[in-house]
């Protein structure tokens, strides 16, 4: 990558309720308005944005800047300075393989979708890496609800970019008073973080619809946030990404809110829905529920003991029965909170 411009004109992959609270501010800087390109699937959302200025399906009732040009043309996205990658994790490969038939070799790409690929077990940096030289690639993640976002209020994220003048020209033309971006060379430890917070939070979920207290939400957010370093470590992460933002500061936001979508999926689940039920309702994604398998292969891969999300992994994809998966969780052995050493 040759060129260091400022990012003036972001582009935006992925028009759903993130991608368009993404959007919202890329546009916004110095008091003025300034172009951003929105990539959208479907038509109608092309429509209804450049026309009503919102995004009635995926983030209603949020009066959108008319600097936001949707479209469905892949191609209009090769004259912005930055593309922000938000295509769900598991739809992403094509879509990257289209933008790097269209973008300049100078674009960077800032990875925004939080998932592990179920066929490769790839993370989408490693992904983007088959497409893009990694020169090009950053990951952005942390505690943020599109919603939040969109409207303005306090959100800080984690900007991972091996490259730190890169990262520095993100976040100055990214970043605002009220988003603030905090930098990382930590590419991996940013995504695991990213990608295992979704799969505890159904947990968490779980432990709330069959309404087992708050002490037992407690005790699975930490050992799933024990789970999450346990595969980082496997994998390169650094601890302290693990413990900052994109790791436990994303893990407490989703994991206790039922505006998270994976939150919300879990505590229909321990109310005693089907999974069939309650995602044949949504029109967004829930990460969670599409990475647990994943998860689950990448645990055995490295033969690390997951237990949650492993179960979380049963529960979703083989039909196991919540009753069930909690008696097994309550009936594994004793045993030290700190794996020792040998």
């Amino acid at each position: 990558m040759t060129k260091h411009n400022k990012i003036d004109h972001f582009g935006v992959a992925g028009a759903g309720a993130w991608g368009t609270a993404l959007a919202v501010v890329a546009a916004q800087a110095d008091q003025k308005a300034r172009p951003v390109t929105l990539w959208a699937h479907e038509q109608d959302t092309v429509d209804t944005i450049n026309n009503q200025h919102e995004n009635r399906v995926f983030l209603p009732g949020i009066a959108l800047p008319e600097s936001i040009h949707a479209t469905q043309n892949s191609a209009d996205l090769s004259a912005c300075d930055a593309v922000l990658m938000v295509v769900p994790a598991q739809f992403a490969r094509p879509i990257m393989a289209d933008l790097a038939a269209h973008l300049p070799t100078h674009v960077p790409i800032i990875l925004c979708s939080k998932g592990i690929e179920h066929a490769s077990l790839k993370l989408m940096s490693d992904v983007a890496g088959e497409y893009f030289e990694a020169d090009r690639i950053a990951v952005l993640s942390g505690p943020s609800f599109a919603a939040d976002v969109a409207r303005g209020l306090p959100t800080a994220v984690t900007l991972a970019c091996p490259d730190d003048a890169l990262g520095q020209r993100i976040s100055e033309g990214l970043g605002r008073p009220f988003f603030r971006p905090y930098l990382t060379d930590d590419v991996i430890g940013t995504e695991i973080g990213g990608a295992l917070k979704n799969v505890i939070a159904i947990a968490c979920g779980i432990v709330e619809g069959k309404k087992l207290g708050e002490s037992a939400r407690a005790a699975t957010t930490a050992r799933g946030f024990a789970e999450m370093n346990r595969l980082g470590e496997a994998l390169g992460a650094r601890p302290e990404t693990m413990a900052g933002l994109s790791g436990l500061g994303d893990l407490i936001l989703t994991a206790g809110s039922r505006t998270s979508r994976n939150y919300s999926l879990g505590v229909a689940l321990g109310e005693g829905q089907s999974v069939e039920q309650v995602l044949g309702q949504r029109k967004s994604v829930s990460e969670g529920a599409m990475s647990a398998r994943a998860v689950q292969n990448l645990a055995q891969r490295h033969s690390l003991d997951m237990p949650i999300c492993r179960a979380v992994d049963l529960i979703v994809n083989d039909g196991l029965a919540v009753d069930e998966a909690i008696h097994d969780l309550l009936a594994r052995p004793f045993t030290h909170e700190i794996e020792k050493q040998n």
